[in-house]
């Protein structure tokens, strides 16, 4: 008769090998070393978002590039007259200060958060939010505007009828998204002020608002240079 120990089969490890997975996800384990799971997840809506927006301008640039009829001049018809002036994208060009200047205000909102200054990290998102609305303000301005003008999804008096599909589709789907970031950071500012975060020390919340909102800014100086300055 053969000596050769006999091996046993652990039934047990499977249930355990389980239910410690069920543990990690159950729990908010971090994944990928130091990655949190919100930032995590907020780089792969970024990266959702960022196909959708790419397919936009590239539907934009392929539509504008095929069309026979002559395409609107940007500078014509997103001049504002100043003092009898006419003046080619000024308002475009406040509206890109704004947002680019929104970015420096969320950049030291993240610096003061992870200090644990609460009073600036809050007043400086609050600070950030309002120049978001400031944006979405005079965007829509300039919607008002062309409408008034006779600007529509099907037509406009300039030229290209695909002009204002495109006008319309580009500029509201990412004034949309400056609207949702505007409530989104000062809904974290409010929380942030109220101590919620000092509590329980999570201030990482803030760079993840942070993310989606640099996100906007770097979407809209791709808008700018394709839509308004081609």
């Amino acid at each position: 008769m053969s000596n050769s120990p006999v091996t046993h089969t652990d039934h047990t490890a499977a249930p355990h090998s389980l239910e410690s997975l069920v543990s990690d996800w159950s729990t908010d384990q971090e994944v990928f070393k130091k990655v949190q799971w919100g930032k995590a997840m907020m780089w792969i809506f970024l990266l959702s978002d960022t196909f959708i927006f790419s397919c936009f301008l590239t539907a934009y640039m392929t539509v504008r590039a095929s069309t026979v009829v002559a395409w609107p001049n940007p500078s014509e018809v997103f001049a504002l007259t100043l003092f009898g002036e006419s003046i080619p994208l000024i308002l475009i060009a406040i509206m890109t200060f704004v947002l680019i200047s929104s970015s420096g205000t969320m950049a030291m909102a993240v610096n003061f958060a992870y200090r644990r200054n609460r009073k600036a990290t809050g007043l400086l998102m609050l600070a950030t939010a309002a120049l978001g609305a400031m944006f979405v303000g005079m965007q829509a301005f300039e919607w008002t505007k062309l409408i008034q003008e006779g600007v529509r999804p099907w037509g406009n008096p300039w030229g290209a009828p695909q002009f204002g599909a495109s006008f319309f589709m580009i500029t509201g789907f990412h004034g949309f998204h400056v609207t949702c970031g505007v409530i989104y950071l000062t809904t974290i500012a409010i929380r942030v002020l109220n101590g919620v975060y000092e509590r329980n020390g999570k201030y990482e919340v803030v760079e993840i608002a942070g993310l989606y909102w640099h996100f906007v800014d770097l979407v809209w100086v791709f808008i700018f240079a394709f839509f308004y300055l081609w």
